[in-house]
C-alpha cells in the first residue's frame, strides 16, 4: 500500500530528477550493487535510511543537505551516521539509489489544508518506518541511532581530513 506513493528508484547522482523534488515528502535511500535504477519502489532490506522533510526547500533541499553531510559538512544526522560507514563518497554514490514520495502543500502556509498535509508527511514517515520494521524486524541501519554511530562524534578531528571527499 505505501509503496504506491513512492517514485521509481533513481541513482543517487540523479536525485534531482524526481518530479516531486520541490515538494515536502519522504525519501528512502538504498545501497546495493543490484541494478535498481528506474525500477518501481519496493521494500528491500537494502534500504538504509528513511527520512522526511517539511522544508520550503522540499525534497531536493533535504537530499542536498544529506549529500553535503556525506561530503564532510554537517547538517543531517542520518547522513552523519551513514558517513561513518561509507567514508568513500564515490563508492556510496556508485551504489546508492533514492525513491521519494512527495506531498502537495505549501510549507509556508498556515491553512488547515497545508497544515494537515504537512502532518500527513510526518505520519507517512512513521508508517514507512513501521512497515520496514514489520518486514525486516529492525529499523533501517542509519535510522537506528543506538546502533549507528555518527562520523562527527566517533572519528577524531585529526583523522577526519583523510576521509573527507572533495566536493
Amino acid at each position: 500500500m505505501h509503496e504506491r506513493r513512492f517514485s521509481q528508484w533513481l541513482p543517487w547522482a540523479e536525485r534531482d530528477k524526481h518530479k516531486s523534488k520541490s515538494q515536502p515528502g519522504i525519501y528512502a535511500i538504498a545501497v546495493t550493487k543490484r541494478p535498481f535504477s528506474a525500477t518501481a519502489f519496493n521494500w528491500t532490506a537494502e534500504i538504509v535510511y528513511i527520512g522526511m522533510t517539511n522544508s520550503v526547500a522540499g525534497l531536493a533541499g533535504r537530499l542536498k543537505q544529506f549529500d553535503n553531510t556525506i561530503r564532510g559538512k554537517r547538517g543531517h544526522g542520518g547522513a552523519d551516521r551513514l558517513r561513518y560507514r561509507y567514508r568513500d563518497y564515490g563508492h556510496f554514490v556508485a551504489n546508492a539509489f533514492v525513491a521519494v514520495a512527495g506531498f502537495r502543500c505549501d510549507p509556508k502556509s498556515a491553512t488547515p489544508r497545508d497544515l494537515r498535509a504537512m502532518g500527513a508527511v510526518a505520519k507517512f514517515e512513521y508508517q514507512c518506518l513501521a512497515e520496514y520494521v514489520q518486514r525486516f524486524g529492525r529499523l533501517p541501519e542509519f535510522n537506528d541511532k543506538k546502533k549507528s554511530p555518527k562520523f562527527s562524534l566517533a572519528v577524531p578531528r585529526s583523522k577526519r581530513r583523510s576521509s573527507e571527499q572533495p566536493g
